[in-house]
């Protein structure tokens, strides 16, 4: 009799893109997502996207949450809350919950604001 196994998903798990390494393409995870190199495509995360001060992300996302100190260019439609820190360059269509800007962030797009 051949035994099935149960695969079990750890929460908290984290994954990133670090300085110096450059990905095309898309990434599903259930977990938090990190990006400081530079990553272009789609990006599906029910956790938390953060990019970090030297960071790029060009696409389309899709997120629980986001904190931008880095680059991004496309479609981000943030379930709950979207910051901005003070070194954020955002261009692009924005949905978010909420949204929380840092004094020296730019933003240029359209932002639209409520339940996601």
């Amino acid at each position: 009799m051949i035994k099935k196994s149960k695969e079990t998903i750890p929460t908290g798990q984290s994954n990133r893109i670090l300085v110096g390494t450059s990905i095309d393409g898309n990434v599903k995870s259930d977990g938090d997502f990190r990006v400081d190199g530079k990553m272009k495509g789609e990006i599906e995360i029910s956790g938390k996207l953060v990019i970090g001060e030297g960071g790029s992300v060009e696409g389309e996302v899709k997120c629980g949450s986001a904190n931008v100190s880095g680059k991004f260019k496309g479609t981000l439609v943030v379930d709950d809350l979207l910051s901005l820190e003070a070194t954020a360059r955002v261009e692009g269509d924005i949905t978010t919950a909420k949204l929380s800007v840092i004094s020296g962030a730019e933003l240029s797009g359209s932002c639209s604001m409520g339940a996601v």
